[in-house]
């Protein structure tokens, strides 16, 4: 099994390397001339060093880069989740957006999201992985984390797919190394062999040092199933349509009117050497959970190339490097320009006029009867082609990669702000792809996490999350072993994260940070412009506040406003009449919903009484039973036989019956659930829109 599963993945990981490979390559080139400077070619920089001749690197690139890589650190995608289907709701999607928060900060994220977009800026491609580990050492909670991935180069992915995101990967290979003693640590009976991959990047540094290449061998295999649609409503793989719950749901009149086949998938994540299977684990979700940032894709011939921002800048760049080395080194030649005089001048201070180029003298003298005193050649000064030539190769850069000057701070014919901002904003549009690709992979890591996040935190109790405002707060979970659970109030609400399907999307702007400090400076601005309105807006300014005390602050200013002001908000948060009767029979229908499944659950305590007094009955009459067989003459314990025997299949047909009125009220239990769920659903959209939103002034 194991030669297979490494014959396997030698072959695939030939496939993606021959097939990526010239992406691969061009990003290396790119990162070593943008990032470690090597722009001059091999040749040239060892003739002009022989000759003593300047070979200068006047690295411009990293400062378009960064240019880029900051913009989006200024403005954060933030991963939003929203409800779909009639089993997902508002509250609970909130829920999953603070528990993504969470998952944010505690793994660094925004790491991860830098690191991957520099990388598609400086190479053509980054990435970041989705991972699952303990919380902490003396835990077994799980928890998802967002993990960089410090070297795009190690990351080898499935040429074959068409999808912008990895949702349609079949496989993918992250190495890594590990120094001899750390693997032998991990995995003491494990062969130090290891796995064959493209080191490239690492050949040098990593031939130096006893190190272990292992890989992470993420596979996506596919495992069709049914799904069935059943007659109540209710949807139902195949895995879970198992012949008890047939047997019970036929019982009831629910029968089965649609079917269909899915193509469902099983994602398999193997740590491989060269030789063996070091770890195996199946992943929770369904697709690969690598998220790549591209840079500018474009397919050509069938394959997909991925440039970076600086590649059709690195001639401009070389040539800006030559020409500002050779007005160097026309400087530099400068002060050897020799002195011109008649024969014999030095006649007499022959040592201090050989040293006249390089040295300092107070003075030189010179033989006056030579014929006429000796002068010095003027410099003919930096051949304004060659300066000209500079400029262009740095206004070319500047052309081809779309940031101009404005954008890189330095002052421009631009006197107004808004006509600088506007200059800045042409830069940020011409390279906007880049930020807009990070955006797509976070949407994709989104959704990855919103579909395995239900299997990681089902047995939890409580989890931590976060707000908009990043305040923490500790909500209650419904997990497996807890049961069906009554319907609670907001404060001590049980949430269901395995219950509804929801979508995810990104938005990019301000973080709430920067809004507050916004809408503060706004309102600052208003109360400067129009100082009358003060008792208006005090309050409201001071909930934008952030020092200690500033909502006690805005509280007592809020008993300050005019009494037309506060009874305006106090009408404001009136519920209509008919909407409090709409809103009350809600509260009726949930109260008869709690009623009922209590009633539900007295019937299953009744039934588990009934069900272990008679087996308790059941088991006196079989020993019953044995004793008179063990102790009558043979006609009689051949009667006692067949008694235990009617005993037996009566107990059987007890058990059976039993487990038949429990599936049934099992059923009953999630229907009278999710019926408790629709009606606290409408209620909320009652409110809702009974509700009139209050106007902050």
């Amino acid at each position: 099994m194991t030669e297979t599963i490494i014959r396997e993945a030698l072959e695939l990981f030939k496939e993606s390397d021959d097939a990526t490979d010239f992406s691969r390559i061009a990003a290396y080139d790119d990162i070593n001339f943008a990032r470690l400077g090597d722009q001059w070619p091999a040749n040239v920089r060892k003739q002009r060093q022989d000759e003593g001749r300047p070979c200068l690197t006047i690295n411009k690139l990293p400062a378009f880069i960064r240019q880029v890589v900051n913009d989006s650190r200024q403005s954060k995608p933030a991963i939003t989740v929203h409800p779909v289907d009639n089993g997902a709701d508002v509250e609970t999607a909130e829920a999953i957006n603070g528990l993504i928060r969470s998952i944010e900060r505690r793994s660094n994220a925004d790491i991860a999201y830098d690191t991957a977009i520099d990388h598609a800026a400086t190479g053509g491609f980054g990435f970041f992985q989705i991972g699952i580990e303990y919380s902490h050492d003396d835990s077994f909670d799980l928890e998802c984390r967002i993990d960089r991935i410090a070297n795009p180069l190690m990351v080898h992915w499935d040429p074959s797919s068409t999808m912008f995101d990895a949702s349609d990967w079949g496989y993918a290979f992250v190495s890594d190394f590990m120094s001899e003693d750390g693997f032998e640590a991990q995995y003491p009976k494990a062969a130090k062999v290891s796995w064959e991959g493209d080191t490239r990047d690492d050949a040098v540094r990593w031939t130096q040092e006893e190190r272990v290449r292992v890989a992470d061998f993420w596979l996506r295999e596919s495992a069709p199933r049914k799904l069935f649609q059943l007659s109540n409503g209710m949807v139902m793989r195949s895995t879970e349509y198992v012949d008890e719950v047939k047997e019970v749901l036929e019982a009831t009149g629910v029968t089965v009117v649609r079917e269909r086949n899915v193509n469902a998938y099983v994602v398999k994540r193997r740590k491989i050497s060269g030789v063996e299977v070091l770890e195996e684990e199946t992943w929770p979700g369904s697709t690969i959970p690598i998220c790549p940032v591209w840079g500018e894709e474009i397919v050509l011939d069938g394959r997909r190339h991925f440039r970076s921002m600086i590649r059709d800048a690195k001639d401009p760049q070389t040539m800006f490097n030559f020409w500002r080395s050779a007005t160097t080194e026309l400087v530099a030649l400068a002060p050897r320009a020799p002195y011109i005089g008649p024969k014999g001048f030095t006649a007499g201070n022959e040592a201090a006029w050989a040293t006249a180029n390089n040295r300092s003298h107070p003075y030189l003298e010179y033989d006056p009867t030579a014929g006429g005193a000796p002068q010095r050649q003027p410099f003919a000064g930096i051949p304004a082609g060659a300066l000209q030539e500079a400029l262009n190769a740095s206004d070319d850069m500047k052309s081809i990669i779309g940031i101009y000057d404005s954008s890189l701070g330095a002052r421009s014919n631009e006197t107004s702000g808004r006509a600088i901002l506007a200059r800045q904003k042409e830069s940020n549009v011409s390279n906007f792809h880049f930020v807009d690709n990070l955006s797509r992979a976070i949407e994709y890591a989104g959704k990855v996490l919103v579909e395995i996040i239900p299997s990681v935190y089902n047995e939890r109790q409580t989890i931590r999350i976060l707000g908009d405002d990043m305040a923490e707060k500790v909500i209650n979970l419904q997990s497996n072993n807890q049961g069906v659970a009554s319907i609670e109030t907001d404060e001590d609400r049980l949430y269901d994260l395995s219950v509804g399907i929801y979508d995810v999307d990104v938005n990019v702007g301000p973080s709430y940070g920067t809004q507050r400090e916004e809408t503060r400076e706004f309102l600052i601005e208003i109360l400067r412009t129009v100082p009358a309105a003060a008792p208006l807006l005090g309050d409201v300014l001071m909930e934008h506040m952030d020092f200690v005390g500033a909502d006690r602050v805005a509280k007592r200013l809020r008993t300050l406003l005019p009494p037309q002001v506060q009874q305006a908000e106090q009408e404001s948060n009136k519920i209509p009449p008919e909407a409090q009767a709409a809103i009350a029979a809600k509260d009726q229908e949930l109260q008869q919903a709690q009623q009922q499944m209590q009633q539900l659950q007295q019937q299953g305590q009744e039934m588990m009484q009934q069900a272990q007094g008679a087996l308790q009955k059941l088991t006196a009459d079989l020993e019953a039973a044995k004793a008179q067989a063990a102790s009558k003459d043979a006609e009689t314990a051949s009667k006692a036989q067949i008694e235990m025997a009617k005993v037996q299949q009566a107990a059987a047909e007890a058990d059976r019956m039993y487990t038949l009125k429990a599936r049934e009220l099992e059923i009953k239990m999630a229907e009278v659930e999710q019926r408790a769920r629709d009606a606290v659903l409408d209620r909320e959209a009652d409110l809702q829109k009974a509700l009139i939103v209050r106007r902050d002034f």
